[in-house]
């Protein structure tokens, strides 16, 4: 283990840790960075959405050389029951812009270029190393790290966990309680190989253009949780993940759900004829806002998965990772510069510009979702069957004039749940929407 004392150490790789090491590094502080895996992105094989703006503010040329898949052109949203789906699409020709919005990515390919500039930035990387616990001082500020490796301790003024979302050191050191199973999501992900051109023609797209597909529904059997398609240059990222106390209530599997979800009948022309080379599992904080922990103390920060950054009702998590990493690395930076001590005093401006930040407001603004999704579960099957019967009735035309449709749309909507449940349901989403 190296020996000398750094200004920073962060623990992780991931867009979190990179984003928090290469604002650092940029600045000239000295940054060792610590990753338990073979190399960044070792663990991720899956893809993934990158949005641009986050790392635009880190890494203004990134489209230059970073590895892109497809940039996303047109946006759908499927509601779905056992045999069909409600859905919104949105395509525009405006993303076809010069500076493209949103990406598919492959993420062991992306930590890995990501990782590179980070160290072209003067960064040290540190590879197989798990920090098994932080060193404290006898005032209890946290002042390094030790590591499984022989010897293996290091100094810094700051520690940065960006360790992803079990959060372990965090856990051992006592800086976060222990991550609850209603809180936490579990993802599975599959790779599905297809020519480049049969994808474009599947799904309407020419050139680097891309889809993404999110679902809800009765495809997750009762339990909170959604589903996703993205494409990428010469495959299709096909997954689903539900909350982990439901899979523990239910005793079905994620592979199971998965199964059910790629044999779909809106989902299997999808997939025809692909060759399924990888498949992944992770998790996915997805508590919100009540299940942020301390994000900041004396000599250390959180960011990324370990803080809960992920908008669960957006599907996004990639730009508040690079977001907080960033901010966690100007914080520090600015207080380099004052030479001001890294005390929970000084470093609460973490906290304090991060609340003035689309990350916060956001997860403010949805605070109440994750509640109001693990207690009515009506959301996840009545409800979608109810809508796509809806449509069915709708939109076949059989003799039945319209008033009689709607009445008989009406009485379905009441014998399913009650004109009382009705409204309840609706005040309560609402409700939680603000």
């Amino acid at each position: 283990m190296i020996e000398e004392r750094f200004d920073a150490i962060v623990v992780g790789a991931g867009p979190s840790g990179n984003a928090a090491a290469y604002t650092m590094a940029k600045a000239g502080l000295k940054v060792l960075q610590l990753e338990r895996g073979e190399y960044p992105g070792s663990k991720n094989v899956q893809g993934a959405i990158l949005y641009a703006d986050a790392l635009e503010k880190i890494i203004p040329d990134f489209r230059e050389d970073a590895p892109l898949e497809r940039h996303i052109i047109e946006q759908r949203l499927w509601t779905m029951d056992e045999k069909s789906y409600v859905g919104m699409h949105y395509r525009s020709e405006d993303f076809n812009e010069e500076r493209p919005n949103r990406y598919t990515i492959l993420r062991a390919q992306f930590d890995k270029w990501f990782s590179s500039k980070v160290r072209e930035a003067g960064a040290i990387l540190l590879c197989e190393t798990t920090v098994t616990e932080l060193i404290r001082d006898g005032a209890g500020k946290v002042t390094g790290v030790r590591t499984d490796r022989d010897g293996g301790t290091a100094l810094a003024d700051i520690v940065i966990l960006g360790e992803g979302v079990n959060g372990l050191v965090g856990q051992r050191s006592g800086l976060r309680p222990e991550l609850q199973p209603d809180s936490v999501a579990l993802a599975v992900k599959e790779m599905h190989f297809l020519p480049r051109e049969v994808i474009e023609s599947r799904f309407n797209l020419k050139g680097n253009e891309g889809v993404v597909i999110e679902a809800m529904g009765t495809i997750t059997d009762g339990m909170t949780g959604t589903g996703f398609l993205y494409t990428n240059q010469e495959s299709v990222s096909v997954g689903i993940g539900c909350i982990v106390s439901d899979f523990a209530e239910s005793g079905k599997t994620a592979y199971g759900l998965l199964e059910a979800f790629k044999n779909h009948p809106s989902i299997k022309p999808l997939l025809e004829n692909s060759e399924c080379k990888e498949y992944a599992a992770h998790l996915i904080p997805e508590g919100g806002y009540h299940s942020i922990p301390e994000l900041y103390g004396d000599g250390w920060l959180v960011v990324g998965d370990a803080g809960q950054f992920v908008n669960a009702v957006h599907r996004e998590g990639s730009n508040l990772a690079m977001t907080t990493g960033r901010i966690a690395g100007e914080t520090v930076i600015a207080l380099k510069h004052r030479g001001a001590a890294m005390s929970k005093a000084n470093l609460a401006a973490y906290k304090r510009t991060l609340d003035e930040t689309f990350v916060m407001k956001d997860l403010k603004k949805y605070k109440r979702i994750p509640a109001l999704l693990h207690r009515n579960k009506q959301l996840f099957g009545l409800y979608p069957r109810l809508l796509t019967a809806a449509a069915q009735t709708w939109f076949r035309v059989d003799g039945v004039d319209k008033r009689s449709k709607e009445n008989a749309i009406l009485r379905s909507f009441r014998k399913g749940r009650t004109l009382s449940g009705l409204i309840g349901d609706a005040f309560k989403l609402a409700r939680a929407w603000r």
